[in-house]
């Protein structure tokens, strides 16, 4: 339910980052309003996703446009989705998403049949390991990297670089 007593207008998410290339899928919950806004992931100012991978993967991810970001992702081998194609939810937590509809990985067998690992931006994310687990992938939980998780940013990038390499 939205402030005013009415039911919040149903969202809908992002395209993957993805292709045939990808060994690694990195899986958000759902983007922030101001991903949607800006129709980017993880396109809100202090959310740390672009500064981990940027320090991980040694590349400027920060400070490049979204289609370079993109770009450098794929050709590290990397792809960015989220669980949920679509919810109900007011403001940007994950505790407020409601009525979430799963995207469909069924088709990630032949859009990255190179994939081997699925990680997981957050406990939101991370409820779907076990899914994945069971088609034989292998799965991480990475610490959020939403502001709203104040795990130091030095910490945050030790288990992400331990997660993801």
């Amino acid at each position: 339910m939205s402030v005013d007593g009415r039911p919040a207008a149903i969202l809908h998410g992002l395209p993957p980052i993805l292709d045939a290339g990808v060994r690694v899928l990195i899986l958000g919950s759902f983007p922030s309003p101001a991903s949607l806004a800006a129709q980017r992931y993880y396109g809100h100012r202090q959310n740390q996703f672009w500064r981990l991978l940027g320090a991980i993967l040694d590349e400027p991810l920060a400070e490049v446009d979204y289609p370079e970001r993109q770009s450098c992702l794929l050709r590290h081998g990397f792809g960015v989705w989220d669980v949920y194609q679509r919810c109900q939810r007011q403001g940007a937590l994950d505790s407020a998403i409601q009525s979430p509809e799963i995207n469909d990985f069924s088709r990630l067998p032949i859009a990255a049949p190179q994939l081997q690992r699925v990680c997981f931006n957050g406990q939101t994310a991370g409820k779907l390991a076990p899914w994945f687990q069971a088609r034989g992938y292998e799965t991480r939980l990475l610490p959020s990297s939403s502001p709203a998780y104040t795990l130091a940013f030095a910490s945050k990038l030790e288990r992400w670089r331990a997660a993801l390499l």
